[in-house]
């Protein structure tokens, strides 16, 4: 999965959804009104298991009331992304905007407006094990350690558990649904972690239909 702060974690939401922010350009650009682009891609994703929106805002509540600052939560707070309010505002003030937008979407989440994923990070939260997939296999360094796609290909089939494999392939034909053109799967697929062309005489499109198959074959 690419969640970056465990369960464990006190602020493990508050993180993933900080993260957001932090692949668009580190700066909250919510106003009262509208979510900014950052907010709009965690509120994309958490349409699809609202609660992850009720789980952040109880912990931006938690955070609030121990204090930014207070020693009982600093190691906590370290490790979060360092998302810069705008001038005259502070960081506590943002997530108080970011708290309003969450419940106002978890009274009607339909409301969301649906569009595909707009930044690295909203790619790899909608596909996670297809993200896992080609960032682990299928990366820049891959001619490195196979000898070919089908290597790493026959290495990922023959140790992931089955229900990885089965979510593998569900997410790539939920991805090919969702394109509608080659340079968008291309785009899609660099932000989840494909650094690689296509084997000579196929499209992309073509490849990832192969490795589905090849993945969900019983075995």
């Amino acid at each position: 999965m690419n969640q970056a702060f465990p369960p464990g974690h006190r602020f493990h939401e508050l993180g993933d959804l900080l993260a957001s922010y932090a692949n668009v350009d580190f700066t909250f650009s919510d106003t009262a009104e509208a979510p900014g682009p950052a907010l709009s891609a965690y509120l994309r994703i958490a349409a699809r298991d609202p609660a992850r929106a009720a789980t952040a805002i109880r912990q931006i509540d938690d955070l609030l009331s121990v204090g930014l600052f207070s020693e009982e939560i600093a190691e906590e707070v370290e490790h979060l992304p360092h998302i810069r309010p705008p001038m005259g505002t502070s960081v506590e003030d943002c997530l108080r905007v970011v708290r309003e937008h969450l419940h106002r979407f978890l009274q009607d989440p339909s409301r969301v407006p649906r569009m595909n994923p707009q930044s690295a990070w909203e790619w790899n939260e909608r596909f996670p094990f297809l993200g896992q997939l080609l960032g682990t296999y299928f990366h820049r360094d891959f001619s490195y350690i196979y000898a070919s796609r089908e290597e790493a290909l026959d290495e990922y089939v023959g140790e992931a558990d089955p229900e990885d494999r089965v979510h593998v392939a569900q997410e790539i034909g939920e991805l090919l649904e969702m394109v509608s053109s080659e340079q968008e799967l291309r785009t899609a697929t660099a932000a989840l972690g494909l650094d690689l062309l296509p084997p000579r005489g196929m499209t992309l499109q073509g490849w990832f239909e192969s490795v589905r198959r090849k993945i969900a074959a019983p075995r």
